[in-house]
């Protein structure tokens, strides 16, 4: 990771401390930050060239799994049932937006784990770009540039898999593709904060198996929150993988209202100016020692 040739910072004069380079960088106009940034991204575009085929197979078998024995498979008997309770759609139409956002959550989680601590602990990547003029916020920055398309392309090739299993049910379906974007954003923001101040990746299997299973089977994506126990149902409802299935569903099944699908968004963006306020100081606290 380089950066580019009339991005740089002014650079501090010759015998400077290590605090005076360090707040010279932090003063780095808002073009070349992004600048700085876009190079980061390219350097995880590099990356990605060598295992984006087997990242697509993946992207594209696990909506066709999913929708094929959960949507059809158990959608029939559920379907046979009744639907009043799914708000008179088939079972299908009700699962496939919140196995959208679904996707998006354990995609953001799965790029901003493992692949932020092995730059940072393991191949040290992030210390060799701190020699250069770019600064953590840069790698921050760039990093989650890169999650973000990851993110469009899961859920776009998600939603291609909808349509042609019949899912899809308004126009509006377009819309879930930022705004499942923005359900991962919400997620891969704190936890690429949290996991550059790792040294060890146990905590990784702690963050999948009591915080992202536990969401992905309660917070919506299968059944109805009103299904859960009333005093669980305040916590479902303060997840953002709740308020990302909701905005989902509702632009999917053509039911969404501009106060709810507002109060979506504004809570999921909320996380992430948070998250990334959080990451740009754990990003400089780990890298400027």
């Amino acid at each position: 990771m380089t950066a580019a040739a009339g991005a740089r910072p002014s650079s501090p004069p010759a015998g400077a401390s290590p605090k005076a380079r360090r707040r010279a960088r932090r003063t780095t106009q808002p073009m070349t930050a992004l600048l700085m940034a876009l190079r980061v991204f390219r350097f995880w575009l590099t990356d990605y060239r060598r295992t984006w085929r087997g990242s697509i197979y993946s992207s594209a078998l696990s909506p066709v799994l999913y929708l094929g024995a959960m949507g059809l498979g158990l959608g029939k008997l559920v379907d046979a049932h009744g639907t009043a309770r799914l708000g008179g759609v088939s079972y299908l139409a009700f699962l496939a937006p919140g196995l959208l956002a679904a996707t998006a959550m354990q995609t953001a989680t799965g790029e901003s784990t493992y692949p932020v601590l092995a730059s940072v602990k393991w191949m040290k990547t992030y210390q060799a770009a701190a020699a250069t003029p770019l600064r953590p916020a840069d790698m921050f920055h760039g990093h989650l540039m890169f999650t973000a398309m990851r993110l469009v392309m899961n859920c776009s090739i998600f939603l291609v898999v909808m349509a042609a299993f019949g899912a899809a049910r308004s126009a509006w379906v377009l819309v879930t593709i930022p705004a499942g974007a923005l359900t991962g954003l919400a997620f891969a923001t704190p936890i690429e904060a949290y996991a550059v101040t790792r040294n060890k990746d146990q905590s990784f299997a702690m963050l999948f198996r009591f915080a992202v299973i536990p969401l992905f089977l309660f917070s919506g994506t299968f059944f109805p929150v009103t299904q859960l126990p009333a005093w669980l149902r305040p916590v479902a409802y303060a997840t953002p993988l709740w308020h990302g299935v909701a905005l989902c569903r509702s632009l999917s099944l053509g039911t969404a209202s501009l106060g709810s699908s507002l109060v979506h968004v504004g809570y999921l963006a909320a996380l992430v100016i948070i998250g990334v306020a959080v990451g740009n100081r754990t990003y400089r606290r780990r890298l400027y020692v």
